[in-house]
């Protein structure tokens, strides 16, 4: 039997209200609705419950005046009359518990996984301030991911920040489950923010397992969900994932995707009257993927950190949208996964020469920064002469620099291809090995097998 804590007893006891205002609907327009009753005591941010004759709707208040109240339901308010009850619940705040691993919950803390779950002892605001910017502390040590191209081209340390930039079908949320299951971390994080119902549950069965599952929470927000709902799992998770850090834990944060949160911040925007700008975008989008982003990251002396991996969905590869174009330049690094290398079956399909970690050459020995530079430049000088091999017109022997990026090329490009249960020492190891480079690596392979 499942032992029961106190103060999470006390605090959902605590939760309890045992009055609350009740006011009326006034008015419907546009998917938003007007509450009359409750404006004395309503504030933004606050949960309405609506009560129809069809039963219960709830929304969040968004807009006030000193007559009323605009609410913007989370659901289809088909049904709702003029007249009809509204109970102010207040702010319904999320106090993550360490009995939350291994769990899958909604962005109000509830559970999905069909067994209870108890609230912690300490409410958490959804909407915290990072960090003060002079007590943090810097970038980490590299850690490790089990994928060759992220131990050695793209490493990625602790508190970083990337971006994995990709269409939809190019193996995204592939790559995201590999680094759930392999990335150095003491508590893995994922924000399913929109995602299919039936991919949230592959991802959680099929693509985590029972062994990520043990050491992950898992908060989801499907596709069919609110705005509300969706733009509030992303802040759910990073509350949750501040939790962990504050109690000295390295934690990974996996948000999929912060396109889908700035989909959801934009509807909302909109329906409080603020114009759109970027695109569509209201102004208020960049402020809102910044002050989210801001708050990964290192942590101050005595907690941990927040290694957070975000993806972004670039519809046509188009890295200037404003979405991935935020996004970047908040970012520490970032990965652009490239269709026509997912489609001649390279995966993952790094586009290494339009991607880039922040954390070089810092997270590197001078030998390695050696070889990752080589790397590029061989990979950049077929690139760049890539038609014109292909068409036949190359002669051998006309470019020296050429004839070894061509030579080379094959091997290069496989061993962007995943590598399981591989360490940093070993690929590199490997990658010298590949580029004749020994001289810069000289451990045997017995030493690197060790």
């Amino acid at each position: 039997m499942e032992r029961i804590d106190l103060n999470c007893l006390k605090a959902e006891i605590g939760a309890l209200t045992p009055a609350r205002r009740i006011g009326y609907v006034s008015g419907v327009y546009g998917g938003v609705v007007e509450i009359e009753g409750l404006s004395d005591i309503g504030r933004l941010g606050d949960q309405v419950s609506l009560k129809t004759a069809d039963g219960a709707i709830s929304g969040e208040v968004l807009r006030m005046t000193a007559s009323h109240l605009s609410i913007l339901p989370d659901h289809d308010p088909v049904g709702l009359s003029i007249g009809d009850q509204a109970i102010l619940d207040g702010q319904v705040a999320l106090a993550p518990h360490d009995g939350w691993i291994g769990r899958v919950i909604d962005p109000f803390g509830k559970p999905l996984d069909g067994r209870p779950l108890m609230r912690g002892p300490a409410a958490r605001t959804l909407r915290a301030a990072p960090p003060e910017p002079t007590r943090r502390r810097p970038l980490g040590d590299r850690l490790e991911t089990g994928l060759a191209a992220f131990n050695t081209m793209l490493p990625i340390v602790a508190g970083q920040r990337i971006g994995l930039f990709a269409g939809s079908g190019v193996g995204k949320s592939t790559l995201l489950s590999q680094l759930a299951r392999g990335l150095q971390a003491d508590v893995v994080v994922i924000a399913l923010i929109g995602e299919r119902g039936r991919e949230v549950g592959e991802f959680i069965h099929k693509v985590l397992g029972p062994e990520g599952m043990k050491r992950s929470v898992v908060i989801a927000a499907t596709s069919d969900r609110s705005p509300l709902v969706r733009r509030r799992c992303a802040w759910a998770a990073m509350s949750v994932a501040e939790h962990f850090r504050d109690q000295g834990n390295n934690v990974l944060l996996l948000a999929d995707s912060i396109t889908r949160f700035a989909e959801a911040h934009r509807e909302i925007a909109l329906a409080c009257g603020e114009n759109a700008s970027l695109r569509g975008y209201p102004a208020s989008t960049s402020q809102a993927i910044m002050s989210l982003c801001e708050r990964a990251g290192p942590g101050e002396e005595g907690q941990g950190d927040i290694t957070a991996v975000l993806s972004v969905l670039v519809a046509g590869s188009d890295m200037d949208e404003p979405i991935a174009d935020i996004t970047r330049g908040v970012l520490d690094g970032h990965i652009v996964l490239d269709r026509e290398i997912a489609e001649r079956g390279r995966f993952p399909a790094i586009d290494l020469l339009r991607s880039v970690s922040r954390s070089l050459p810092h997270a590197a020995t001078p030998e390695e920064n050696q070889i990752i530079e080589e790397f590029r430049k061989l990979l950049g000088t077929y690139q760049r002469s890539e038609m014109m091999i292909k068409a036949g017109l190359y002669a051998a022997g006309s470019d020296p620099e050429l004839d070894r990026a061509i030579r080379l090329w094959p091997q290069l490009d496989a061993f962007l291809a995943e590598h399981e249960d591989t360490d940093t020492r070993a690929s590199f190891y490997r990658l010298a090995q590949i580029m004749g480079r020994m001289a810069l690596f000289p451990q045997s392979d017995d030493e690197v097998d060790a």
